[in-house]
């Protein structure tokens, strides 16, 4: 005998699947809530250095990336606002996203432009903020050409580029006075020469900490052991290098201040919720640290040259740069990585690489240009660039392709996707070190390692040389015989390379 609340219950399921029937084909092909949409629903591939030995990556969509790309609108002779509520959601943040770090689906975007062409388009992420989309190398030109009166620099935690020096898109950007005072560092890190004036002492705290990279892992005195490096070991090196480019070489050794600036980048630019106490103590221990190097810093340093150097606007803080340039240069272990990683799959760029490093051994005056080693460098960061998103913010209504943006609106740049752009960049998946010798390689608006115009990183140069001469120091009297994980040398690279991953095996030559 069925109850009251029997009868009632099997009323109420009814209703639901009637409702479910009537929904299902509106909702047809909807990711289950919880699980994130994707371009494409093939298997996810495993990250970088999860592979096992002697299996090759093929390339693919990274994981990491879960996008859904936006159907088709109109939206020329419109308002933002009319445009975006065609467009729905496109992008979604990394599992552990930063404020302001921004993934976008190469194969999302490839949609999107197929669909739309090349306009740009107005995107909401699933946190609620949205972004103009740059999609056609004309626009990326206006992008960079346009001034910081124009377009402020909006991306946060941007610290993490190659190059010691923040580009104008990097959120730190705060009108004239910002940019006297990038003017300044600019000329302290000698942004318009390839070979630093410091050139000197600075190859030479390089190859003393190099030989961390080299060293027989457990072996004293086996000099025909291999040994092999992983992102511990070259970070270690590059640390105890920075600093003694920076502050000099009684700071080679000081890993609390290392540690130090490790922390404060964890807790973000600008402390937060509980954290603020500690994290101003730490601010300050470290100032400290840094104000007691500078004190007795040489003019072959990079504090030195800043607090000797002449200052109009009396804005410049050495040490508060000194800090900055530290933070810069965490980057480069990563960079290295890669670079060496390449190098290791493609034996013949390899030797040649080597040739050049031995060669620039005895060259004397030309020390520290390495132009092969830069292009490899260079390759690598086109690749796999440290910044794969470019961020800049509306001061005023801007109108792009006919559509009016208030201000405020924020504009990304995938560079990452327009660096390795099939449709418009040969061998766009291909290491391929020797596109970067033609001379206006660097000038291509497609390729910003570094960005372009007047935010332009005004630390590359050293970057590129910092990392250029460590590998040279590598590759000098040592081989790349294996890596893990194993790339194919002429098929696609894969579309990510996490550096916590790889694993290089070096044997003596």
């Amino acid at each position: 005998m069925r109850t009251v609340q029997g009868a009632a219950l099997d009323g109420l399921r009814a209703r639901v699947r009637a409702l479910a029937a009537r929904r299902r084909p509106e909702h047809a092909g909807r990711t289950p809530r919880g699980e994130a949409p994707r371009a494409d629903r093939r298997p996810t591939m495993p990250g970088p250095g999860t592979e096992a030995p002697g299996r090759r990556t093929p390339v693919k969509e990274s994981s990491r990336y879960a996008v859904l790309a936006p159907p088709p609108t109109a939206v020329r002779g419109t308002t933002a606002r009319a445009a975006l509520t065609g467009v729905g959601g496109l992008l979604r943040g990394l599992a552990r996203p930063r404020p302001g770090d921004v993934r976008t689906s190469a194969a999302a975007l490839r949609a999107l432009r197929a669909r739309r062409g090349d306009a740009p388009a107005l995107i909401r992420t699933r946190s609620g903020q949205t972004f103009l989309v740059l999609l056609d190398p004309q626009d990326l030109r206006r992008f960079y050409a346009e001034p910081v009166s124009l377009l402020a620099a909006a991306a946060p935690d941007k610290c993490r580029g190659l190059a010691p020096e923040e580009p104008a898109d990097s959120g730190c950007s705060r009108g004239d006075l910002r940019a006297e005072q990038r003017q300044v560092g600019a000329e302290v890190l000698a942004s318009d020469r390839p070979v630093h004036p410091s050139c000197g002492p600075f190859l030479t705290a390089l190859a003393d900490e190099a030989r961390h990279l080299t060293a027989p892992a457990g072996a004293t005195g086996a000099r025909t052991a291999p040994a092999s490096l992983d992102l511990a070991r070259a970070r270690y090196a590059v640390q105890r290098a920075a600093r003694r480019i920076v502050l000099g070489d009684a700071a080679a050794a000081d890993e609390e201040l290392s540690g130090w600036l490790t922390q404060l980048r964890a807790e973000g630019r600008s402390p937060r919720g509980g954290r603020v106490r500690a994290a101003r103590s730490v601010h300050d221990k470290a100032r400290a640290r840094i104000e007691e190097y500078a004190d007795r810093a040489t003019d072959d340093t990079l504090v030195g040259r800043a607090a000797r150097h002449a200052d109009p606007t009396g804005t410049f803080d050495p040490v508060g740069q000194a800090q900055h340039w530290l933070q810069a240069l965490d980057a480069v272990p990563d960079t290295l990585l890669r670079t060496l990683l390449l190098l290791g799959a493609h034996p013949a760029e390899q030797d040649l690489a080597a040739a050049e490093a031995a060669a620039e051994a005895v060259a004397g005056a030309d020390r520290g240009e390495l132009p092969r080693l830069r292009a490899c460098v260079r390759e690598s960061l086109r690749l796999y660039p440290v910044v794969p998103d470019l961020i800049r913010v509306t001061r005023a209504e801007t109108e792009w392709r006919g559509v009016r943006y208030p201000a405020g609106t924020s504009l990304l740049v995938p560079a990452a996707f327009h660096q390795r752009d099939p449709e418009r960049v040969p061998a766009a998946h291909v290491f391929v070190p020797g596109r970067w010798k033609n001379p206006g390689a660097d000038q291509d608006i497609r390729m910003a390692p570094f960005s372009h115009g007047g935010g332009r990183c005004p630390g590359d140069q050293l970057g590129l040389m910092v990392t250029a001469a460590l590998c040279a120091e590598v590759l000098r009297g040592h081989r790349v015989a294996s890596t893990r994980p194993v790339l194919d040398p002429v098929g696609p690279l894969p579309a990510t390379l996490d550096p916590q991953g790889i694993r290089l095996t070096l044997t003596r030559r």
